[in-house]
């Protein structure tokens, strides 16, 4: 996979796509084959969901019915949902998507540009968005990972290091000035305050993407208000 290319949960209909070569690769037991050097941090049980977040709303895009096994490694973060199918919310299907048994995504390091939190509620799950930036649009790209509030909290702080030791261990990759060193380095040591609800990460590399439909708002979609979504407040 070539080191820029977009987020696979950016366009949901093309996951197990079979002339798409973009995806994460998994052996026969459906988990994570590394690539040459890649380590592995951490593995989670959780759901996910897609979203793109604007100035004042967020459109909740798609979700994974089911739990997905979330892997957290040294260059990104992979989800593998085995058994299930992925739920369209408001989509309009391109080109027959065809749906499978198993739905696998993906997010480098060099995209994330925020975490945003959202604690449990009245005993409900709490909620971490992947934030990324996109081009030619105000629109950005949002993974939602739910769970329980220890585990979130755990995973939050898990991206967040590797995200930052991965901008600051590949300056060929990531440009950084003084101060988004100085930021990240910060980021690898000292653990967010209690109830901060936004993480920024500074040097993030902006996504496109795959299809330019999905830069169009569709007519049927899951809207809410901003704060809903994410753990701004």
């Amino acid at each position: 996979m070539h080191e820029d290319a977009s987020p696979f949960f950016i366009a949901p209909h093309r996951f197990d796509a079979v002339d798409d070569d973009s995806g994460p690769i998994l052996d026969r037991r459906h988990e994570l084959v590394p690539d040459g050097g890649e380590r592995i941090l951490g593995q989670h049980q959780l759901d996910v969901a897609g979203y793109l977040l604007g100035p004042t709303e967020a459109r909740h895009t798609w979700t994974q019915p089911g739990p997905v096994t979330l892997t957290i490694t040294d260059h990104r973060l992979v989800y593998v949902g085995a058994g299930s199918q992925l739920a369209m919310v408001g989509a309009r299907h391109r080109r027959g998507a065809r749906r499978s048994a198993l739905v696998s995504g993906q997010v480098r390091w060099q995209w994330p540009s925020r975490l945003e939190s959202l604690p449990s509620a009245a005993g409900g799950p709490a909620r971490l968005l992947v934030v990324c930036d996109a081009l030619r649009t105000i629109q950005q790209p949002a993974l939602a990972m739910v769970g329980p509030d220890a585990q979130v909290e755990r995973l939050s702080q898990e991206i967040r290091r590797a995200v930052a030791t991965f901008r600051l261990t590949r300056p060929e990759l990531v440009d950084l000035s003084p101060p988004e060193r100085d930021a990240l380095s910060r980021l690898t040591l000292v653990s967010p305050r209690p109830g901060q609800g936004r993480v920024i990460l500074p040097g993030s590399l902006p996504v496109e993407f795959h299809s330019r439909d999905d830069y169009y708002r569709p007519r049927n979609a899951d809207q809410m208000p901003y704060g809903a979504a994410s753990g701004q407040r």
